[in-house]
Order: structure tokens, then sequence, then C-alpha cells
């Protein structure tokens, strides 16, 4: 297993070319993961309003938000392996402009089902974004260093779910839902243009692996044999799975069921990702003087607790919208700490493959997003739905942590925590 490089403070990175600096790098790579979650969160308040404007129903739209889940999935499964193959760069520009490409054309879809297929394809050039993100931080940290920069990855496309909604919001007041796809496409050409212009190749052909169809497969079977590293998968993809319960159902519990409008559905959907960010930037310094196992497991506990108290008190009507907010908020919260630290224990484990690791990383996140969400529509598109959705994934990440990672039989990691 490689050791973490310093970037930023001389040495260069695997490439043998000078690296960018740590806060450049998390800059970049934070834009290009963000627009993940700026595809799936811009038009959440517009979501009322393409069912009106396409005549279908609410859980018939929220499938739009599963196919866009689905895209990401599916995309990571082969953009992963490929950026072992090829390199980082090529199939990050080569999804990118996928993205691109797909987000104009949503823009004229004719029907909701054209418009879902058109949203699977949307999903498929963003995962590039968060495949490749993951890779080069692996690339270029390990252990403790993987787990701060992740933080600091979260810290800017943390910035993504609180302002795409709000963004989105206000997009409303002067465009139809069509726009807001517009502006998605024109935030990926941005993408483009700083992949082409500042950022370097992080894998060396010495280090690429084959892109044979065959040796892809027993990569991923190597992968999936290793109970831990699917233990760990688990873990942050139910807990990614409790995000998306919440991401697919706010809209309709905040503005049906407790009479928001487009607007201030923006400012409190913004204000529960403040505290999924708030986590990812404690969690560096709890790093500081706990392991990342240690950090996961108790954020996984706080984050059941919380879970269950949510389940409970929107069954049974108790506290209305500021107990629907408490249970949210402190899940977020805990996921904050999950999110960083689950990714960076599984990806230290497979240093040589971390393209193929982080694809597999991330088509479980968002495939188990994908069957989460609808899940929402389907108990009832209320409070109760959401709380229950929310609760049945985070308690099912408990679980694998508990029964599947066995997080007391982990290693330490040895490696001194990185600046900040």
């Amino acid at each position: 297993m490689s050791t973490a490089n310093t970037v930023g403070t001389g040495n260069t990175a695997n490439t043998g070319a000078g690296a960018p600096s740590r806060v450049r790098l998390a800059l970049v790579l934070g834009a290009l993961i963000a627009l993940g979650p700026l595809t799936i969160d811009t038009y959440l308040p517009a979501l009322p309003e393409v069912g009106s404007e396409l005549g279908a129903s609410g859980t018939t739209v929220q499938l739009t938000l599963t196919g866009t889940l689905v895209g990401l999935a599916l995309g990571q499964v082969l953009i992963g392996p490929l950026s072992d193959a090829y390199g980082r760069r090529l199939p990050l520009l080569l999804g990118t402009g996928l993205h691109v490409l797909a987000s104009a054309l949503v823009a004229v879809a004719p029907s909701i089902e054209v418009l879902t297929v058109l949203r699977v394809l949307q999903g498929i050039g963003a995962s590039a974004g968060a495949v490749v993100g993951l890779a080069i931080v692996r690339d270029l940290f390990t252990g403790r260093a993987a787990a701060t920069m992740l933080s600091r990855l979260m810290l800017v496309m943390g910035a993504a779910p609180v302002l795409a909604p709000t963004l989105g919001a206000g997009l409303l007041t002067w465009v139809s839902w069509r726009g807001v796809f517009l502006f998605l496409a024109g935030y990926g050409l941005v993408m483009l243009a700083v992949v082409t212009a500042g950022l370097p190749e992080t894998l060396p052909p010495a280090r690429r692996r084959s892109a044979r169809v065959g040796a892809t497969v027993r990569t991923y079977g190597m992968l999936l044999r290793d109970r831990t590293f699917v233990g760990l998968v688990l873990v942050a993809g139910l807990a990614m799975g409790a995000l998306f319960s919440y991401v697919s159902g706010a809209a309709y519990v905040f503005q049906d069921q407790f009479g928001m409008d487009q607007q201030t559905f923006g400012v409190a959907f913004g204000a529960g990702a403040i505290w999924l960010v708030v986590g990812t930037q404690l969690n560096p310094v709890l790093l500081r003087y706990l392991e990342p196992r240690r950090v996961m497991s108790g954020a996984v506990a706080v984050g059941v607790l919380a879970g269950l108290a949510l389940a409970v008190l929107t069954a049974t009507g108790t506290g209305g919208l500021p107990a629907v907010l408490a249970g949210v908020w402190t899940l977020l919260l805990s996921a904050g700490f999950v999110m960083p630290n689950a990714p960076a224990l599984a990806l230290a484990r497979h240093g040589e493959t971390a393209g193929t690791a982080a694809a597999l990383l991330g088509c479980l996140q968002f495939g188990l997003g994908a069957v989460t969400s609808p899940l929402v529509g389907l108990l009832g598109n209320d409070a109760t739905a959401m709380g229950t959705a929310m609760f049945a994934a985070i308690g099912l990440s408990g679980l694998s942590l508990v029964l599947v990672v066995r997080p007391w039989t982990l290693p330490d990691l040895n490696e001194p925590p990185a600046s900040a």
C-alpha cells in the first residue's frame, strides 16, 4: 500500500509533476463532486410544477430522482475501471461532457418518460466527478490524511445541497423548471474548462491496470470478497440512503404537509444541509484524537437514535414541524461524520485499485439511495413516511457496522493526522 503524499508542501503527486495545493485540490475536486448533488437537488422545489406540466403523479415525478441515482450508480461501475486503465482526466472529461449534453436535452423533454431517461444519462455523466474525485484522493492520500481531505471536500460539496434548492427556488422566480437544467448544463461547461486547465493527471502509466472485461470482473470479485470493505460500503451507502430518503420526501413534506412556499422550502432544506457540513468539518478535529473507526461508530450510533426518535415522533404526530426538523438535522449531523470516514477506511484497503474500489463504493451508495428514495412516495409522501424510511436506512447501516464490519476488529491507522 502506498504512503500518503504531502500535497502543497514541496512534494509532488504520484505523477511526478507538481501537484496542486491542498486548498486548490479541495476546491476543484469538491466542485466536481458537487455536480452530482447539484443535479439531484436544484430542481427539488420544482417537483410539483414538473408533475403539473407533464401530467404525472408525485410518485412518478419522484422516479426522475430515482433515475438520476441509478445513473450515478451505474456510471461509476463503468467509469471507475476506465479511470484505473486510462488515467483520471480522460474519463472525467468525457463523463462531464455527457452531463452537459443530457442537461441541455432535459430542458426540452416533452414527457415524464423522456425526462426520466435523460435524468439517468445525466446521472451517468455526473458520476464521473464522484468516482474520479475519490480515486484522486486515494492516489494522493491514505488513512487519516484521506479522511481529512474527504472532510475538506465535503465542506466544498456541502455548499451544493445548502445552496441548490435555494438557488433552484430563485431561478424559478425567473424561469420555468426547464431553465434549471440549462443552468446545470452551464455549470458542467465551467467544470470542463476547470479540469482542462487546472487538474493534473494523478495516475501515471506505470500504475494503470488492464481495461479488459475479464480483469475488471476479477477486480470487482476481489473487492466483493473483502467482507470488511463490503461492510464499510454498506455503512456509507445506507447512511446515504437515509440522506436521499430526506431528499426525495422533503419537498412534499415541507411544501404540501406544512405549507411552505418554494423559497421558504429552499431555506429549510439548506439549513438541514448545514448540519451535514458541520459534521464533516468537526470530523478532522476529532481525528486528531480518535481513530476514524471510533468516530464512525459513534456517529452511526447517534444517527440510529435520532432516526428512531424521528420515526416515533412523526408516526404519533408529536411535535409537528419542529420535531421533524430536530430529528432530521441530528441525523444529518451524524451522517457528516460517517460519510468521510467509512469511504476512507474502505479505500485504504485497496489503494492499488482505487478507481474500481471508489466505483463500487459510489455505485452501492447511490444504488441504495435509488432503492430507498421511492419508499417515501410509496409510503405516502408525508412526514411519517420520510421518518420511517430514514430510520430504516440508518438502522440497517448500524446493523451492517456491528454484524459485517465489526469495527473493534479493525486495525488502528498509524499515520499522523494531516494538517488542516
